[in-house]
């Protein structure tokens, strides 16, 4: 996209519309020209300039009534506007439109003046948008304020949010995605561009920019996504996919609540619009920042009420609603501290469903999703009170088993593998079978030092299962 200013030349004189363009092209102006008045409209309609360059010749009726259309254009009456007029015109003429001599160029032109003049209507322009959209820009808060303060739920909070933003800047993609950092999956939980939308569960590994920003806990932005680095490894996924969103620049703004990384304000344009830029992400930091202090309100006044969701969204995973990795890793290191304190043991089961891949491109991945849910409640089912469950991976559940040893364990996954192996994951009309293999490991051990040594001896044994033919443990 050109850098160059560009201005809207308005002349019925042909020979003069050529010149000046030509002249102007020459000193890196992009001009777009108007000869007669539906022309003129059109022009106004279409697009937005920079500066605005009116031929009134003698000022005519006709020629003012035209110069009032455009001061009163609602899209361009803050737009710079420069009058040439014949030698014969009289200045006091602009008056009623708030333009002045210092507006007027008269003939005969000299080029240098002519440039001069437009380069310090430019250069006054500038400062006055600028200051304009600041003003905008803290009323634009205060409102957004307003109406973020009166919202008691976070979801509707979220929905403000990014009904806001993505109206201040105008843009039509602007979604809240819940996720920590390391996580595979978020949530998208408010979306612009589908207000209907709730808890969509989006895999991570398609979106480098919003990892990137968990990772780093820093603002991601990036202008063009065809061309930044940061897509290599992705870009050869998005076939003819990135064609029909046409995808041009985003935003990835991580924020925390309770001094928790929680997840990431994500904002994109498209191909027909300009890139995002640093005023863009000033405007969205201010907005999203001012209202975090609501949104963590909002939050506490839930959870005063007895509602734990925002502890269940930061705990457990969002497609099976059991605990996540987080949330295994603190309770297996409490469960090995028992041990050795107790002089126990302690098992964990890693499974992991056979070829899953398969069930998600014969079947597509909502079956999938279905499956990985209907796994999760079976077993459930077969855990004791004391046991612990959680899905850790994309196809991958962990059991901790307090105070159960091998042979225990072993017994227990030999029922719980052909559980598995004899359930029906489809419904009535479609049968859906799956297999699944498991990796014990038992502490103390001598090859077990810390929970990440009992994690990775369950996972060897998980592949030693897999490579003997699957649908079996190791231990």
């Amino acid at each position: 996209m050109s850098t160059n200013p560009r201005l809207l030349l308005a002349t019925e004189e042909i020979a003069l519309s050529r010149t000046l363009s030509w002249v102007l092209k020459e000193n890196r102006y992009d001009v777009v020209t108007a000869t007669e008045t539906p022309q003129l409209t059109e022009r106004l309609e279409q697009e937005e300039y920079d500066l605005l360059v009116f031929d009134v010749a003698l000022g005519e009726p006709a020629s003012l009534a035209l110069l009032e259309m455009v001061r009163e254009h609602p899209d361009h009456r803050d737009t710079p506007l420069l009058v040439l007029a014949d030698k014969g015109f009289t200045p006091e003429a602009l008056e009623p439109f708030g333009l002045g001599e210092a507006d007027l160029v008269q003939r005969p032109y000299r080029i240098r003046e002519l440039l001069a003049r437009m380069k310090a209507h430019l250069r006054v322009g500038r400062e006055l948008n600028r200051a304009r959209a600041e003003a905008r820009s803290r009323s634009d808060l205060v409102a957004i304020l307003k109406e973020v303060t009166t919202a008691l739920e976070p979801e509707q909070i979220y929905q403000i949010l990014v009904r806001r933003v993505a109206q201040g800047l105008r843009i039509t993609r602007c979604s809240v995605v819940l996720a920590e950092d390391g996580a595979t999956e978020g949530t998208v939980v408010a979306a612009f561009e589908n207000p209907t939308l709730r808890e969509l569960r989006v895999d991570l590994a398609r979106y480098p920019e919003i990892r990137e920003a968990l990772r780093t806990g820093e603002t991601v932005m990036v202008e063009d996504v065809q061309k930044d680095p940061l897509y290599e490894d992705v870009r050869h996924t998005w076939g003819a996919e990135i064609q029909q969103s046409l995808t041009r620049s985003v935003l990835a703004l991580p924020f925390k609540l309770a001094d928790q990384p929680a997840g990431v304000f994500f904002l994109r344009t498209t191909q027909d619009d300009p890139p995002l830029n640093r005023s863009d992400l000033a405007f969205a930091e201010q907005v999203i920042d001012a209202a975090m202090t609501a949104l963590q309100k909002a939050y506490e006044l839930r959870d005063k009420q007895g509602n734990t969701e925002l502890r269940q969204l930061a705990d457990s995973d969002p497609l099976t609603g059991i605990p996540n990795r987080r949330v295994f890793d603190v309770r297996i290191q409490d469960e090995i501290d028992r041990a050795n304190r107790y002089d126990q043991v302690v098992t964990i089961v890693l499974i992991d469903i056979d070829d899953f891949k398969r069930i998600n491109d014969t079947f597509g991945h909502q079956v999938g999703d279905t499956v990985l849910k209907g796994l999760a409640v079976l077993l459930k089912r077969e855990l004791r009170t004391m046991d612990f469950l959680a899905r850790i991976g994309g196809e991958e559940f962990v059991i901790i088993l307090p105070e159960t040893g091998g042979t225990g364990a072993r017994l227990f996954a030999d029922r719980m593998l052909r559980r598995i192996a004899q359930h029906n994951f489809g419904d009535a009309s479609s049968q859906i079978s799956v297999t699944a293999s498991a990796g014990l490991a038992t502490f103390p051990d001598e090859r077990i030092v810390d929970r990440e040594s009992l994690l990775k001896l369950a996972d060897e044994n998980l592949y030693r299962a897999k490579h003997a033919g699957r649908n079996r443990y190791r231990d």
